[in-house]
């Protein structure tokens, strides 16, 4: 009996601390699995297949005026403002190639998507807009276009199913049997990234490439890379380089890594510098003969105006010498920059801090001049328009 009495008082303590332990067993919460994003193979891919290129340079510009910053050649055409050809704000840029008679641009269709648009030069007037064909494949916006020297092969940017970001830079060539383009092809990484990647533009006759891109900017800014363009693509070996250094060539974290000895980048910088000043002594050459271009505003597709005696509105004719007024601080401001950034890549490091501040300065007083002018153009041509109607 004592025993029984003992056994069933030791049971009696024991199925407690067993229940409890039950409860704390069930109390055991497993910890959520956390799934890793995947990143889109076709980034991946495209990793694998990055371009060598050499970036001999980049400037960090306002995304209203970077076309400031792209120097190119009279051989080569000329970039301009959609809205400068057109007085469109819904136009972003135009390509006029060499001969000044063939025209590329950008509208908005209905749904307000930019596409590509190319009109020609017949008998003095600019014939009806028309769509360019064959690049609408895995593209539902396109915009930002440039023609190389040969007539055929064009770049743009373009979003769509075919764009690793926002916009992706293509290119595709003219096929004259079809009388249309081929399909186009994104042109890869490093030009293209999971940011916007804008205009791409070459300078062939002296070998210098420029891209535009909002990677790792802030709002409102851009990134203006120049580059040696290649004739043959050659791509990293990756028995050569490391996984992470693919990466960092593919993401331009660094332009100087792509320097190597430097001296094709040096051969490059004074290619570059010299188009500059070819530019300006052409310039200067046809100021003797011509009109400035500070005092030429275009009013329409059959008018444009030279001089304040030429306005009927006396009230466009005041906001026109605002203008003219506006324009030159315009240029005087801009060579002193252009000054300023040649002091900043000869300065020592030690000089450079100062010489920074004054560029971004200067930048941000050009960004605020450059929005004057394009008020005053658009208030004298939309002045004078009222009355010649």
């Amino acid at each position: 009996m004592k025993i029984k009495t003992i056994a069933i008082l030791c049971l009696a303590f024991l199925l407690p601390l067993s229940l409890s332990a039950q409860k704390k067993k069930k109390r055991v919460v497993k910890k959520p699995v956390v799934v890793e994003p995947q990143e889109d193979p076709r980034i991946a891919n495209m990793r694998e297949m990055t371009q060598q290129i050499i970036f001999i340079d980049s400037i960090v510009a306002d995304k209203d005026n970077y076309l400031n910053y792209i120097v190119l050649s009279g051989e080569t055409g000329s970039i301009i403002s959609g809205d400068v050809f057109s007085g469109r704000k819904d136009s972003i840029t135009a390509f006029m190639n060499e001969m000044g008679n063939k025209l590329y641009y950008s509208k908005p269709d209905k749904n307000m998507r930019q596409q590509l648009i190319t009109s020609d030069l017949l008998g003095g007037k600019w014939s009806k807009d028309e769509h360019v064909k064959g690049i609408s494949q895995g593209i539902s916006e396109a915009a930002y276009p440039f023609m190389l020297n040969d007539g055929i092969t064009l770049y743009f940017a373009g979003k769509g199913e075919e764009s690793i970001g926002g916009y992706d830079i293509f290119m595709t060539r003219y096929d004259s049997q079809s009388s249309s383009f081929f399909k186009p092809e994104n042109i890869g990484m490093p030009f293209n990234s999971e940011a916007n990647d804008y205009l791409y533009a070459i300078d062939e006759p002296n070998q210098i490439g420029y891209f535009v891109s909002d990677r790792r900017q802030p709002e409102g800014k851009v990134c203006i890379y120049v580059f040696i363009p290649s004739n043959a693509r050659k791509t990293y070996d990756a028995a050569s380089y490391t996984e992470q250094q693919i990466r960092n060539f593919a993401n331009i974290n660094s332009i100087c890594d792509t320097w190597g000895d430097g001296y094709e980048r040096d051969e490059a910088m004074r290619r570059w510098k010299n188009i500059e000043v070819s530019m300006k002594n052409e310039s200067d050459s046809l100021k003797e003969v011509t009109v400035s271009s500070d005092k030429v505003i275009v009013i329409n597709d059959m008018l444009t105006y030279t001089k304040a005696e030429d306005f009927r509105s006396k009230g466009a004719e005041k906001v026109y010498k605002q203008l003219v007024d506006a324009r030159k601080q315009q240029r005087m401001l801009s060579k002193e920059l252009d000054l300023a950034r040649d002091d900043y890549h000869k300065a020592k490091a030690s000089d450079r801090k100062g010489l920074s501040r004054e560029i971004l300065q200067g930048e941000k007083q050009l960004a605020e001049i450059n929005r004057k002018v394009k008020s005053l153009e658009k208030e004298a041509r939309n002045t004078e328009i009222m009355v010649i109607r």
